[in-house]
C-alpha cells in the first residue's frame, strides 16, 4: 500500500503587489511581497512576504528571496542567488520563532553574481558580488567583492 503526498501549488498569489510592465517567468513561487516597476523575475524564483524589490531590478532563475529582504533599484540577482534570514543563533533553525531572523538590505545599482550567498546584511549602493560569494558582514564602500567571505577586490 502506497501513501499519497500532500501535494501544493506554487505560483502567484492574490497578495503580490506589482509595479507597472513587470515581467514574471513561469514557474514562480510568489506571495506577500511587492515588485517595482518593470522587473524581470525568472522562472524557479521565490519571493516571501513582505519582501520589496526595487524598479527595474532583476532576479533570474532558480533564486531565493526570504522574508525580511529588501532589494534596491536597478539591481541585478544572479541564478541561484540565496538570501539567508536565519542564523541558527539557537545552535538550530528557529522553527518559527521568527524573532530571532535577521534583516537584509540590498542597495541601489547592486549586482550579485550566481550562486552567492548573502546572509542577514546591509549592502550600500554601487557594489558587486562576485560569483559564488558568500556576504557575511555589512558592506559599506562601493566596490567589487569577492570570495568566502567576501572581501573587497577593487573599486569600480
Amino acid at each position: 500500500m502506497s501513501n499519497s503526498p500532500q501535494l501544493f501549488e506554487s505560483g502567484i498569489r492574490a497578495d503580490v503587489v506589482f509595479g507597472e510592465q513587470v515581467k514574471v517567468v513561469n514557474p514562480v513561487n510568489l506571495y506577500g511581497c511587492s515588485i517595482g516597476n518593470q522587473c524581470f523575475i525568472g522562472p524557479f524564483v521565490e519571493i516571501q512576504k513582505d519582501v520589496v524589490i526595487g524598479d527595474r531590478t532583476k532576479i533570474q532563475s532558480h533564486t531565493f528571496v526570504c522574508e525580511l529582504v529588501t532589494i534596491g533599484s536597478d539591481c541585478f540577482i544572479g541564478h541561484g542567488v540565496m538570501f539567508i534570514n536565519d542564523l541558527f543563533s539557537g545552535g538550530g533553525p528557529a522553527r518559527g520563532d521568527k524573532s530571532k531572523w535577521k534583516s537584509t538590505s540590498i542597495g541601489n545599482n547592486v549586482s550579485i553574481g550566481s550562486n552567492a550567498t548573502i546572509l542577514p546584511i546591509s549592502i550600500c549602493d554601487g557594489v558587486v558580488i562576485g560569483a559564488g560569494s558568500v556576504v557575511t558582514r555589512d558592506i559599506t564602500e562601493p566596490g567589487v567583492y569577492v570570495g568566502n567571505p567576501a572581501i573587497f577586490l577593487r573599486k569600480i
